[in-house]
């Protein structure tokens, strides 16, 4: 597997007021919940134009390096007919955000559909009651979207999903 560097891998579960975190062992084996970081929504730019480093994404890229991460996971939320919307765009652009900080340290989106029922779901399952939900539901998204691209790597022998370029 010469695409797939030893290295934990970070998933992410980027809302409009939290995101997930989610890490993996340096072997991607298995996905585990890290923490949820409150989301920066107001971006400042630079005197060049460019977004600033957010605090959000300063705390991921605090993540990356502290875990010698091989590759970040960030879940791209389709519409369930594979259409994109306003959500999908947020996605990839603090996406591409991210990866401009981490490099070169790779970000690939990954198809997130159903991640955060499926999180509702596993932690009902759980025994935690829907109203203790809030504070842990987006690392459980997270470890559902780390885990699925933990599992197409190993199947496939390469990262899962769409390499983020960081032009």
């Amino acid at each position: 597997m010469p695409d797939l560097a030893r290295g934990a891998r970070i998933g992410v579960d980027v809302g409009k007021a939290r995101i997930g975190l989610a890490g993996s062992d340096p072997d991607g084996l298995v996905a585990t919940p890290v923490e949820t970081v409150p989301r920066v929504l107001d971006v400042p730019r630079g005197a060049d134009g460019a977004p600033s480093v957010t605090a959000d994404v300063a705390r991921i890229a605090a993540e990356v390096t502290d875990r010698f991460a091989a590759a970040v996971y960030v879940g791209l939320p389709r519409h369930l007919s594979g259409s994109e919307g306003a959500a999908t765009a947020d996605a990839r652009e603090f996406a591409g955000r991210l990866a401009r900080v981490v490099a070169p340290v790779p970000v690939h989106l990954v198809d997130e559909r159903m991640t955060t029922v499926s999180a509702h779901a596993n932690l009902r399952a759980a025994g935690k009651r829907t109203s203790q939900h809030r504070s842990v539901i987006d690392q459980a998204a997270a470890v559902i979207i780390l885990q699925h691209a933990l599992d197409v790597e190993r199947a496939s022998g390469h990262r899962a999903g769409e390499l983020v370029e960081t032009h």
